[in-house]
């Protein structure tokens, strides 16, 4: 999952991208409305965090903005104002949530989690297919009760993969969602990371089916269809 953080103090920005990142995230960070609205609008992000108070173009702007475009990623806003009043221009402007500094990264973490929840599809913090499972809170990864051990990149693919199961996902998409806009990625990178994930997770279950199938022309899925 692919997350935008707009927010002009560096310490508190810097300090959530290195939480998300912890998280198994791929973040982004803009300093200032302007270039915060640009890249919004250029790259399919998952959710935006956003703070209220902005150089250049506001908070308020920027989401009333986004919905504008028929941007609708979840959003966060963040502010030092705590007002009844402030709370309701920021929802009415477009935001789906709102924090007020100072906040503890707990908290910001389980509202992300929340907005990121399909209430439809996904119940708890535990995605499942057939009989592989992944719980996003304690990192933990297993098939038929087996512990798979994954890197933080492949659990960031699997993650993704998982939450649109039975979808099939370019390699694009997968890129836009998984690696941040400053990752060094290569033509086969999504390829060989898919291959990683294959040798994990379907291989050495020979008697079980394959989860994980290449769509010819067009990406990959995960699913038991």
């Amino acid at each position: 999952m692919r997350i935008l953080i707009i927010e002009d103090d560096h310490k508190i920005a810097n300090a959530i991208k290195k939480g998300l990142e912890q998280e198994s995230f791929a973040v982004d960070v803009a300093y200032n409305g302007q270039d915060g609205l640009g890249s919004a609008l250029s790259f399919d992000y998952d959710l935006i965090i956003l703070d209220r108070m902005l150089p250049e173009v506001d908070g308020i702007k920027i989401c009333e903005g986004l919905r504008q475009e028929n941007k609708h990623m979840p959003i966060i806003m963040l502010t030092a104002r705590d007002k009844v009043s402030d709370r309701v221009d920021g929802l009415n402007s477009g935001a789906d949530d709102y924090l007020v500094k100072p906040f503890a990264f707990e908290e910001l973490l389980a509202r992300i989690r929340s907005l990121l929840r399909r209430p439809k599809e996904l119940k708890s913090n535990i995605f499942k297919i057939s009989d592989l499972s992944l719980d996003e809170r304690s990192f933990e990864v297993t098939r038929t009760n087996q512990k798979i051990d994954l890197s933080q990149k492949e659990f960031a693919l699997l993650r993704y993969l998982m939450a649109n199961a039975n979808r099939i996902l370019t390699k694009d998409q997968i890129m836009a969602h998984v690696w941040d806009y400053d990752a060094d990625i290569l033509p086969n990178t999504v390829e060989v990371y898919i291959g990683y994930l294959r040798n994990k997770i379907d291989k050495p279950f020979k008697n079980l089916k394959p989860l994980i199938h290449t769509v010819r022309g067009f990406g990959y899925k995960i699913g038991d269809k």
